[in-house]
């Protein structure tokens, strides 16, 4: 289903793609880092616990909008063209679609109600049997 528009008259069809003259090289694979089925995991990131100017930053990239309004514009026949961040290694540059379709997958960006949007795993997930061994105790911590 990946790249296929959800309904409408071109339910099931794939979303046109734009490409440039040539794919772009493969990104050389950093440790720590995961790009598997369409997902990607980038968990290189480490921000030492005094260090609030980074993550202030590292907080700022991760609540970030899904797109920026410079890359979404419509082309002469009313469709959306969204210009990519980066080339994808194909070659593509744009995804042009029709407005709804554009709402479509915007609207699937939008998280749940009440739905967490941090994940913790290993000895930081919530039933861990390590986790009261690294996780501060409630009583322990201030917000001040």
């Amino acid at each position: 289903m990946t790249y296929r528009i959800a309904f409408g008259p071109r339910a099931g069809q794939k979303v046109l793609t734009l490409r440039g003259a040539t794919p772009r090289e493969d990104w050389v694979r950093q440790p720590q880092c995961a790009d598997i089925d369409g997902f990607s995991l980038h968990a290189a990131v480490r921000v030492q616990a005094h260090d609030r100017k980074r993550l202030e930053q590292l907080c700022r990239y991760i609540t970030r909008p899904s797109l920026s309004d410079e890359r979404v514009q419509l082309n002469a026949a009313g469709q959306v063209e969204l210009k990519l961040k980066t080339p994808w290694r194909d070659g593509t540059t744009h995804l042009v679609m029709a407005p709804l379709e554009f709402m479509q997958r915007l609207a699937a960006l939008v998280p749940r109600p009440r739905l967490h949007l941090i994940r913790f795993h290993g000895v930081l997930a919530p039933n861990a049997k390590l986790r009261p061994l690294v996780v501060p105790h409630s009583n322990s911590t201030s917000l001040g």
